[in-house]
């Protein structure tokens, strides 16, 4: 596109005078959703801010055509058609699971994020721990995200969050994730919350916790507002596990130690109250 909405000039086809009245924005909403399926997220973020029938017709059905087709060229195909994304029904919410994903660009240099843009594979590093955060952090808002392993733990398997600052490798095999006070993590292997380089009591409080389960999906749940951090497995909740976070950016992270385990990571969205 030479201009996107709004920023045309001179003729009357700016998108203010079209939206005024140019015949263009009377498409017929099957039309303009037709139009849209050929566009990128970011065209189409600027799309939805033109008028309210550009908005309605761009997320009011979060199946239609413009993100499956968004879906079909962002996403690769084994994240489609396995069930990686089986906890998030629609073609958009999968769409946003991949832009809040893993880093490729913010990891160890000793883990890779596989093909599926949402597993990550660490390779077997003798000495090593090893991390990696997603692209997006969260400053507000409530946000829900499942973790899962697809290998051994190790002595230490740990999941949480981290500030843009919290090292992401470091030498030896330790709980990184909740090493300093950049991140806050649970250590699956003992059940242990980590914060500052401190155990922060054992997880969840109750009497002979069971262990983690290769395979088993967490479902973590971070609270900007009320500054909370929470767990639930198998759709039950956990409890709180950290209270007080810091108002600043904080990302989904998890750091692993044992050679050539996986692990997965899918955003959820808004978590679901109840």
């Amino acid at each position: 596109m030479a201009a996107g909405p709004g920023g045309g000039s001179g003729g009357g086809g700016g998108a203010a005078a079209a939206a005024a009245g140019g015949p263009g924005w009377r498409l017929p909403g099957r039309v303009l959703e037709l139009v849209f399926s050929y566009l990128e997220l970011r065209e189409l973020r600027s799309c939805a801010l033109v008028c309210k029938l550009w908005h309605r017709v761009l997320h009011g059905d979060e199946n239609s055509e413009v993100w499956r087709s968004l879906a079909a060229r962002c996403l690769a195909e084994e994240a489609l058609r396995t069930d990686i994304l089986c906890n998030v029904p629609t073609y958009k919410g999968k769409v946003r699971a991949f832009h809040h994903a893993f880093s490729t660009n913010d990891c160890s240099r000793n883990v890779y994020i596989k093909k599926n843009g949402f597993t990550l594979h660490r390779n077997p590093i003798a000495q090593s721990t090893d991390g990696a955060r997603t692209k997006i952090g969260f400053s507000e808002g409530r946000h829900a995200w499942e973790v899962w392993w697809e290998g051994p733990l190790g002595t230490v398997a740990v999941i949480g969050i981290a500030t843009k600052r919290a090292a992401m490798q470091c030498q030896g095999y330790v709980a990184l994730l909740g090493s300093d006070d950049q991140s806050w993590g649970w250590n699956l292997v003992d059940n242990n919350l980590l914060h500052n380089g401190e155990v922060n009591g054992s997880f969840p409080q109750c009497n002979n916790a069971p262990k983690y389960q290769i395979g088993e999906r967490i479902r973590v749940i971070l609270d900007m507002e009320d500054k909370t951090l929470a767990f639930e497995r198998g759709y039950e909740f956990l409890g709180v596990a950290f209270r007080g976070l810091p108002k600043v950016c904080l990302y989904p992270a998890v750091s692993a130690v044992y050679g050539n385990t996986e692990v997965t990571l899918v955003y959820l969205g808004k978590p679901l109250d109840g």
